[in-house]
């Protein structure tokens, strides 16, 4: 499902320079589940007191969502997540769960093309695709220092906050305030279609 699917890669990578060209950037693996949670147990004993690294245990943050036709608002909630720890990791809808959450006809975008895109979103470190109304299974598996909601929720309102708390982890909300949103920008698009007048 990746092309690179172990190792951890150095996020000065993605800084190095050809003669006279822009700074490269190379997508972020998409992993299953497990990969991810050995991806995550090497990163922890590499950088643990005794180990090779620095003695800084580092912070995983865990963000979840469809990201169905992404936008500035998934954008900023994926910036707003990297920067509350070390390495972030994405787990993205599969298109069953993607369906049962927001009904017939979506998700309008391939959980395998969805995936591409958080991939590709700077920061980003790695992505892994879930099934399930919640993100539960992902949590346990990785047990993250920091699992990141965007703003429609408030650490009280995350599902799965009782469940981070007890693994040893903290819940955070990041990114602007809900004024975007996949389905606004779908009725947009259908009103544009029939040549009627959008609301602004």
């Amino acid at each position: 499902m990746t092309r690179r699917r172990a190792g951890i890669r150095p996020r000065s990578r993605a800084r190095i320079r050809a003669r006279g060209s822009p700074a490269t950037h190379s997508p972020a693996p998409i992993l299953r589940l497990e990969a991810a949670a050995a991806l995550v147990g090497r990163l922890r004993r590499s950088t643990a007191p005794g180990g090779r690294g620095r003695g800084r245990r580092p912070v995983v943050v865990l963000a979840n969502g469809l990201f169905d036709l992404a936008h500035v608002g998934h954008l900023r909630y994926l910036g707003g997540a990297r920067r509350l720890g070390d390495f972030l990791i994405v787990a993205v809808n599969d298109d069953r769960s993607a369906r049962r959450l927001r009904g017939p006809g979506r998700p309008l975008v391939a959980a395998a093309d969805r995936a591409r895109l958080v991939a590709a979103v700077r920061g980003v470190d790695a992505v892994v695709l879930f099934g399930g109304s919640t993100v539960a299974r992902v949590i346990r598996r990785l047990r993250p220092d920091v699992h990141c909601k965007g703003t429609d929720y408030a650490p009280a309102t995350v599902p799965e906050a009782d469940l981070v708390r007890s693994l040893g982890g903290v819940v955070k909300v990041a990114g602007d305030a809900k004024q975007h949103a996949t389905t606004d920008l779908i009725r947009r698009i259908a009103a544009a279609g029939t040549g009627r007048p959008r609301r602004s």
